[in-house]
């Protein structure tokens, strides 16, 4: 009877719920990653209400796109702030001093590991021409001292003491000023690695996020580490609760968790924001994750206990309607979306109502600096409509370097497939032709059509799980785009792009 009662009393409790007036109150969440796709090495700036974030460029161009959000889960591109090819671009740091933003960066290769800045006086540009700080390392941090010095913190470690400017460095001012914090023997990493300082002055203390363990190698490789001091002259105190950010177990859907920046609400409540590779697409390079963090009475920053940044989380504020970044992918906008590999030439590219006329560069595929775009799913397709104008090569293609990638074009002679950056070519051409190529988890299938409405599955299909930087390094993650090789031009029409 007891039973039968308590029985009773609960569903008269939840009749009185669903008969009540007022509903229940929901809590907006949103789903990691805030960024999907290859967006390594984030750095954050908040200025009040609003937030502006850029990531590493790697070996695409135009490079160093700075998007802004006002509610961090949300971001849309507004400029972007390298218009030349330099090299591989490592790890920024976007921050403003004065009336003026700036972002620090590294160029790592050809040349040798060198550091630049650039600077606007809006996130929205334009952005100077980059100019070379003349100094080694890499991963350089802006931040300015209790007694107003500016500095560049760069890994290892080190740091430089910049000129009152902030566009050069003094003389013979390297040192190192931190060890890092020794993580337990048996994590399985790729090495300490100590790079990518971020430091933010929060109340009494500087605070010093480094990464640890290195960017890619064994699942549970990276973490971002903490210490603080109350100068910036030192010395620092490694956190007891180290690390703040790390991936534990290979079989958690994100993995290599690190490179972190700290970033606040106006409620004052903190958030870390990170790169981590996803579990069985590491192909898609890092993406952007962010997951709150805990300012203790102690001083010390911890993560919340039990937090799973694979299931969805509180937003940090109230959500805006969501952006489509694929909504722009039609208009080819250089620099927002549409990205070359290894070269900036506008000069190749003329876009009108939504068609892209491309000139020919190279002779063929792997060296006609494809145009690509960051697509960020397991699995899509993407179509065009393509005529040939002269000697050329054209198509579409899913990019991981000139020498890995995965797709299918033609010339006026025949039909192409690409594979591992090797081509062949077979059956009916065209001067125009209607083209599909689509990535389902990894599975590469091609279709062509002489009239954009009678489509033929291509005989071949392929797999790219593997293009990775494990495999195959630069950092370098699977794009789409689209490619023209020759002498003369391909004209795109209606592009389309479609999650699968």
């Amino acid at each position: 009877m007891k039973k039968f009662f308590q029985c009773l009393a609960a569903c008269g409790a939840l009749l009185a719920v669903a008969c009540s007036s007022e509903p229940a109150a929901s809590v907006a969440t949103y789903q990691n990653p805030i960024l999907g796709g290859d967006y390594p090495d984030p750095t954050i700036l908040r200025e009040g209400n609003d937030y502006y974030m850029t990531h590493s460029a790697f070996d695409y161009q135009p490079g160093l796109t700075v998007f802004h959000s006002t509610d961090l889960v949300n971001w849309e591109p507004i400029s972007f702030a390298l218009k030349t090819y330099l090299g591989s671009i490592w790890a920024p740091d976007i921050s403003k001093y004065g009336d003026k933003y700036y972002i620090y960066f590294t160029v790592a290769h050809p040349k040798g590991r060198m550091n630049f800045v650039t600077y606007a006086d809006s996130p929205y540009g334009p952005w100077s021409d980059p100019i070379d700080l003349k100094v080694g390392n890499i991963d350089p941090c802006h931040v300015v001292g209790e007694d107003g010095s500016r500095w560049l913190f760069m890994s290892a470690g080190k740091r430089v003491r910049l000129t009152d400017d902030g566009l050069a460095i003094l003389p013979e001012t390297m040192e190192t000023v931190y060890e890092g914090w020794q993580y337990p023997e048996e994590w399985l990493t790729e090495g300490l690695c100590l790079e990518g300082p971020k430091l933010r002055k929060i109340g009494d203390y500087y605070y010093y996020l480094n990464a640890e363990g290195g960017t890619a190698g064994p699942p549970t490789s990276h973490m971002v580490v903490v210490a603080r001091s109350k100068s910036i002259h030192g010395p620092w105190e490694n956190s007891p609760f180290n690390p703040l950010v790390h991936t534990y177990d290979a079989a958690d859907r994100w993995w290599s968790k690190g490179h972190g920046s700290l970033i606040d609400t106006p409620d004052g409540r903190w958030w870390v924001v990170y790169h981590a590779y996803e579990n069985g697409f590491t192909n898609l390079g890092r993406q952007t994750l962010m997951e709150p963090v805990v300012l203790g009475e102690d001083g010390w920053f911890h993560p919340v206990e039990g937090l799973d940044v694979a299931a969805p989380i509180e937003a940090p504020l109230p959500l805006n309607p969501a952006i489509d970044r694929k909504a722009h992918l039609s208009e080819f906008r250089l620099g927002y979306e549409w990205k070359f590999y290894k070269s900036f030439d506008p000069e190749r590219v003329s876009v009108e109502d939504g068609v892209l006329t491309l000139q020919g560069k190279g002779t063929r595929a792997a060296d006609s600096s494809p145009m690509m775009f960051v697509a960020g799913e397991h699995a899509y397709e993407i179509e065009a409509e393509i005529e040939l104008h002269g000697d050329v090569t054209a198509g579409l293609l899913l990019v991981y370097n000139s020498d890995f990638f995965q797709g299918t074009g033609f010339n006026k002679e025949r039909r192409m497939r690409y594979r591992k950056g090797g081509e062949s070519g077979r059956g009916k051409s065209a001067e125009r032709m209607w083209l599909r190529l689509r990535n389902d988890n990894h599975i590469v299938t091609g279709e062509y059509s002489f009239d954009g409405e009678v489509w033929h599955r291509e005989t071949w299909g392929m797999m790219i799980g593997g293009y990775d930087h494990n495999t195959l390094y630069e950092f370098q993650s699977v794009l789409p785009g689209v490619f023209c090789a020759g002498e003369g031009y391909a004209i795109f029409k209606n592009f389309k792009y479609r999650s699968l």
